[in-house]
């Protein structure tokens, strides 16, 4: 007995062409690559930068102030070439290869690290007039190695006024982009300890050797822990401002 089987057609399957959109010409990338942290190429440029500009400038004042300016101008020239200095400085280190603010620590901070700065330049205002009478007491010396600024705040409530805009506003903006933002971040590498304390003792040097030199190490030393607790440079701008301005005001309330 034969069996028949139906024979059984098989349609062709017809498959759906998938739909790819083409692939861009050119690939955008979503995460730019980071840019470099400063360096010794930076340390380099900066100091540099910082002794050819203070000097240039201090020539041109001296040119143009050479008949003997009153002792207010001078005092004004004063800090407004060391601010000039330090702000070039801090540019011409940043443009070499990082070119990138926020990687020397210009960055928005919280207002509670601001207030932490304020309460710091109080403190190492303190702190360096115990270090200044000690001195005083221990050797005798009553020379004020910054004696030439004090007619810049003692002549009157508008020199005063021009004082305190430099050297408590643009001057520790200027400086602690150099020494921190530059320095202190360059220097991180080799660790907290050799980044806080030699940026603080190069901040010192360059303010001169004498009783200034133990005040700026301190603020220094403030100004750079800051730095790497907050990431931002702030903090360390509002305690250096803080700092000046107690100098200068109490200068010319006693003065």
């Amino acid at each position: 007995m034969s069996t028949s089987q139906e024979p059984t057609s098989q349609e062709p399957t017809s498959q759906e062409p998938t739909s790819q959109e083409p692939e861009p010409l050119v690939t955008v990338a979503t995460d730019p690559p980071e840019r470099p942290r400063p360096g010794w190429t930076e340390i380099a440029v900066g100091a540099v930068a910082y002794l050819v500009l203070a000097t240039g400038f201090g020539l041109v004042a001296f040119v143009l102030l050479a008949e003997a300016p009153p002792a207010p101008v001078l005092a004004l020239v004063t800090v407004a070439v060391s601010g000039i200095a330090a702000f070039g400085a801090a540019l011409l280190a940043l443009g070499v290869r990082v070119r990138s603010w926020a990687a020397i620590g210009v960055r928005t901070v919280s207002g509670r690290w601001l207030l932490v700065g304020v309460a710091g330049g109080v403190g190492a205002w303190l702190v360096n007039r115990v270090i200044v009478v000690s001195y005083v007491l221990l050797s005798g010396d009553t020379s004020n190695p910054q004696a030439g600024l004090v007619p810049g705040v003692t002549d009157g409530a508008g020199t005063l006024a021009l004082m305190m805009l430099l050297g408590a506003v643009a001057v520790p903006i200027a400086e602690e982009l150099l020494f921190r933002g530059v320095l202190t971040t360059a220097l991180g590498r080799y660790g907290a300890w050799v980044a806080v304390i030699a940026s603080s003792l190069v901040f010192a040097l360059a303010h001169g050797v004498s009783i200034v030199l133990p005040a700026a190490f301190v603020l220094g030393v403030l100004n750079a822990v800051m730095l790497r607790r907050s990431g931002s440079v702030w903090p360390g701008v509002v305690a250096h401002g803080v700092n000046n301005a107690l100098v200068f005001g109490v200068a010319a309330i006693f003065l």
